[in-house]
């Protein structure tokens, strides 16, 4: 997140809007809340991956964000890892989570980094979760740099009123593009092949933060990781009121369904998908069947969903939060993944209420073992708290537009296509839990099947495992996607786009 220091500090302060100037060594002492932040901590450590000891340095630490008056603006909380004695043109990947409002300690102690949250033999005790060596760490083949958008983490504005300034999508992307030159030039990377990676509204931020790096930096990055992102908002909010975004959703139901009962069925799942493109789309976009095409229509979904008839037919096949309590009586699943289930704290109830077991149960504790290991093994000692997930952001967010814009609007198609047309290098690399129902599978798999062939073939993939949102905190599922990342890392591109 960084260029190189003489020459780019002043393209930097051109290039970027007022209140996003590059910092400068020896600037004033911080004022405000960002006295509560320490030095940056340089450690040394070691790993065994796969019989092999992988030494590395570890930086927690900030980069100061400076206005064009001089006085600092925000600091951004950063921590990086970089193996020793790595080769000069080692891939760098640049990392962040989404919400918008989520720090990244999600994919930093859930998938990439050195260390692994361990949430107990059934993956959901988060009280009893320990941190642990993560065998799987992205460090075996690329150097990480962990970043926390401002309000998150341990990045903060120098003024509290004016941390709102950052939470829009334009500024969100420049700010993260400005944090990465900035750590690229104190670092001398700019020979390093670039990568981002992206989770939920990270995926969408990550085709921003590309262009904005291109335009703005003067930084080309080789590739791109998209996890469960957000790309067509019109496609995924409110997809149970039209028949296309029902249609995208519902092979997320059906392998929720199998997931749930232990019989996920490779083949039975493109059959869902099948059906849900064809059968199902047409027929919700007409009028309703009835009588017997009827029974056998609702049926059909019934038994792929595990919701009862009745219900499908009284929503028209339109199942839209009706999976939550049907699906599994007696209690609640979650939409970060609707094969989890959990006790219903509201059983007289119609309608799923209270909070996700997921999001606000066991992976709130990414916030406060993160705060402990970034104390006590990685030497980054503050009084300031640790934001893992701060809700005020994503209600403030502007997507854009008058009034501040809608998420409907969001879309991130038209940079990918361009980000593949304009860089021939460019890889982009997508995936999903299969049960997730926050950002469906079905509508990557549409976005992408509808992008010209001349721009995706060899360089486009998209890849769906077993779970929801955040399927990584299954091991298994962990490890094969690791696994897939490594060879989208080595991997040469097989294919030029037409000329």
């Amino acid at each position: 997140m960084r260029l190189r220091y003489m020459f780019f500090v002043a393209t930097l302060l051109v290039a970027l809007p007022p209140g996003l100037a590059g910092a400068a060594e020896g600037s004033a002492p911080r004022e405000g809340v960002l006295r509560l932040l320490p030095g940056d901590s340089v450690t040394q450590h070691e790993i065994t991956i796969a019989t092999q000891k992988l030494s590395y340095t570890a930086t927690a630490g900030t980069l100061d964000l400076f206005g064009q008056d001089g006085t600092q603006s925000a600091a951004i909380f950063y921590t990086a890892y970089v193996k020793k004695d790595g080769d000069p043109d080692r891939p760098l990947t640049f990392a962040f989570n989404g919400g918008p409002g989520a720090a990244s300690a999600f994919l930093h102690l859930g998938l990439v980094g050195p260390k692994i949250v361990d949430f107990g033999p059934k993956g959901d005790d988060g009280a009893g979760a320990k941190l642990t060596d993560n065998p799987q760490t992205w460090l075996d083949f690329t150097d990480l740099v962990l970043i926390d958008p401002i309000g998150t983490g341990w990045s903060r504005t120098a003024k509290a009123d004016d941390a709102s300034k950052y939470y829009n999508v334009n500024t969100d992307a420049d700010t993260i593009a400005k944090t990465i030159a900035l750590y690229v030039a104190h670092n001398n990377r700019s020979a390093s092949p670039k990568y981002l990676l992206g989770e939920s509204y990270g995926g969408f931020r990550a085709a921003k933060v590309a262009d904005a790096l291109k335009d703005n930096q003067g930084i080309i990055v080789s590739g791109a990781v998209m996890l469960s992102p957000l790309i067509e908002g019109q496609l995924m909010f409110g997809a149970d009121q039209f028949a296309l975004g029902a249609a995208l959703e519902l092979p997320s139901l059906a392998a929720a369904e199998m997931d749930r009962r232990n019989s996920f069925d490779p083949a039975r799942q493109r059959d869902a998908e099948h059906f849900a493109l064809t059968d199902y789309l047409t027929t919700l976009a007409g009028a309703p069947p009835t009588g017997d095409a009827g029974k056998a229509f609702y049926g059909k979904v019934a038994d792929l969903t595990g919701i009862d008839a009745a219900i499908v037919e009284k929503n028209r096949g339109f199942l839209g939060g009706s999976f939550a309590k049907q699906a599994a009586k007696g209690l609640v699943a979650s939409p970060y993944d609707a094969a989890f289930t959990s006790l219903d704290p509201y059983p007289e109830s119609d309608e799923s209420r209270g909070d996700d077991a997921i999001l606000d149960g066991f992976t709130r504790a990414y916030g406060g073992i993160f705060a402990n290991y970034a104390r006590n093994e990685l030497g980054f000692h503050t009084d300031m708290t640790y934001s893992l997930l701060d809700s005020d952001i994503n209600r403030r967010w502007e997507w854009g537009g008058r009034g501040g814009g809608s998420r409907l609007q969001a879309s991130i198609t038209d940079d990918i296509r361009e980000l593949l047309a304009s860089n021939p290098s460019f890889r982009l690399l997508v995936a999903h839990g299969y049960s997730d129902l926050v950002t469906p599978y079905g509508v990557s798999r549409y976005v992408i099947d509808h992008l010209p062939t001349s721009l995706t073939t060899g360089r486009v993939a998209l890849n769906v495992y077993p779970g929801g949102h955040m399927f990584y905190t299954r091991t298994e599922q962990r490890a094969a996607f690791t696994a897939d990342a490594k060879a989208f890392y080595t991997a040469r591109r097989q294919a030029s786009p037409a000329d």
